[in-house]
């Protein structure tokens, strides 16, 4: 009997053929995620043969493309190969551009770059925009495409697009092999939802010897668990029992909860993105990668320009070097400067989306941004701490009524929200009544801003003491974060918000 329960004890163990299927093949309802235990697993396999490559770096190349092509797969589907012909055409292209003296002819080969790229983006993104456009402003009667939005395409198409507009300034030399260059691209990280990361600050790293210092252990380690606290249990919780189901029907609740709703979401937002990015950082240096700093606490920033210096860093900073440049930046006279700085973040809005929502979120921001500048000439602020706090407060509710654009579903979703809010009243019942109808969600959402807006040193010293702790006290804490993940994370996994972009 003994033997019969242990040969039925092993045999569990076994995963059955739907659960292979599960961990190997794409499933539209269920892409990879840095938040699930799929990936968890997959991760500790992969990890495990890599730290091994250290002397090998031809394989180690070669054994993180394949990987990272089987993550794309596994978030995209079939989409992978797509990465593959793009990798394929700006690697040719960067080449052609570095081998060619004539200007006119580098330039042709430059254009051909942003050709193939912004089109095959604009084809997948932004077909059906047009084509409803169309149907709308001219009563045309186009039938709409059946097109699915590859994962990540605005994110590695503007990483590809870095390196042949480097290669054509000749401020960067091509990578030595097109295995090196898919290594840039495709490396998985940060492949579907960032940091963009440059090609000029990531391939020399790819040359350099392999070092996994107990420090990179460390802040790795600290980095996903804060990663893992923001999405899994306060991003998902404010989201699914509140923040949605408000934006779902707002004119079913009361304005103080589509005001709190609003809240809810500017920090939800920020705990997605943020968590997502410290999560990649986190596992970028677990492999002896740098990546850029993508958040540095963006609602504490005094002003809309201010805000874009800390907020999604690599997508702000892209833009200003290759779009906001490109245009002529303020070398071409002050209306231009505002006008391009306008279109900069018009064009921003529509990387987010197809949508005239997101449209009309970019060009909010940019309006902020030229009227900044325009009035930054004739007025100063005084630098005090009292009007630092009030700019802070001003810019926070600027952004969080941007906000309302960029999550509704629609024009008449956001103008519901808008009129809902502006009907809040004072009345200290009614809130009391309303904040403990949601605790553990208001609970949350207090603790999100808490920690945005703690001090800077204050995450300091606790890395610190993080870094001092003996290392079955770090396994209690990682234990304990994924035990709190449990606990209060939903049902279902929730994809990253960014994922749509």
């Amino acid at each position: 009997m003994d033997t019969v329960n242990f040969i039925q004890s092993f045999s569990n163990l076994i995963p059955t053929v739907p659960q292979l299927a599960d961990w190997f093949l794409f499933s539209p309802t269920k892409p990879l995620l840095f938040n699930s235990s799929l990936f968890l697993g997959l991760f500790i396999f992969f990890y495990a043969l890599y730290i091994m490559t250290q002397k090998a770096h031809k394989f180690r190349v070669v054994y993180v493309v394949a990987f990272s092509l089987f993550f794309y797969y596994k978030s995209s589907g079939i989409y992978f190969i797509l990465l593959g012909v793009s990798s394929i055409i700006d690697f040719t292209l960067a080449k052609m551009i570095n081998n060619e003296n004539r200007p006119k002819v580098r330039k042709f080969y430059l254009i051909t770059s942003l050709v193939s790229n912004l089109g095959m983006l604009a084809y997948f993104k932004y077909t059906n925009f047009l084509l409803e456009t169309s149907n709308s402003l001219f009563q045309t009667n186009f039938s709409l495409a059946d097109i699915i939005l590859p994962v990540g395409i605005s994110f590695y198409t503007f990483q590809t697009l870095s390196y042949t507009i480097d290669v054509y300034r000749k401020q960067l030399a091509p990578t030595k092999s097109f295995i090196d260059f898919l290594f840039f691209v495709s490396f998985f990280p940060q492949l579907v939802a960032g940091p963009i990361v440059r090609a000029s600050d990531f391939i020399p790293q790819m040359y350099q010897t392999l070092k996994l210092s107990k420090e990179n252990l460390h802040t790795a380690f600290f980095l996903i668990i804060g990663g893992l606290f923001k999405k899994a249990v306060i991003s998902d919780y404010i989201s699914t029992n509140f923040v949605d189901r408000v934006f779902d029907a707002p004119n079913s609740y009361t304005a103080i909860e589509n005001l709190l709703a609003t809240y809810g979401y500017s920090i939800q937002i920020y705990c997605d993105f943020s968590g997502y990015s410290d999560i990649a950082i986190g596992i970028a240096l677990l492999m002896g990668f740098w990546l850029p700093e993508n958040f540095r606490t963006p609602y504490r920033s005094g002003s809309v320009t201010e805000f874009w210096k800390r907020w999604h860093i690599s997508l702000s900073s892209w833009l200003r070097d290759y779009l906001y440049i490109s245009l002529g930046g303020n070398r071409k006279g002050k209306i231009r400067t505002y006008v391009n700085l306008f279109l900069t973040m018009v064009l921003g809005g529509l990387w987010h989306g197809a949508s005239w929502k997101f449209v009309v979120w970019g060009m909010l921001h940019g309006s902020a941004l030229a009227v900044e500048r325009f009035f930054g000439q004739f007025i100063s602020i005084p630098k005090n701490k009292g009007t630092k706090v009030i700019q802070v407060i001003l810019t926070f509710h600027f952004v969080s009524f941007c906000w309302i654009f960029f999550r509704a579903r629609n024009f008449d979703t956001a103008f519901d929200v808008i009129r809902n809010i502006t009907h809040v009243r004072f009345d200290l019942q009614q809130w009391s009544t309303i904040l403990s109808s949601y605790q553990m969600v208001m609970a949350l959402i207090a603790i999100g801003f808490v920690v945005h807006f703690a001090p800077s040193n204050l995450f300091e010293k606790v890395k610190l003491h993080y870094n001092a702790t003996p290392l079955t006290v770090k396994a209690v804490i990682l234990g304990s974060m994924f035990w709190i993940v449990y606990i209060t994370a939903s049902a279902e996994t929730q994809p990253f918000i960014y994922f749509q972009f």
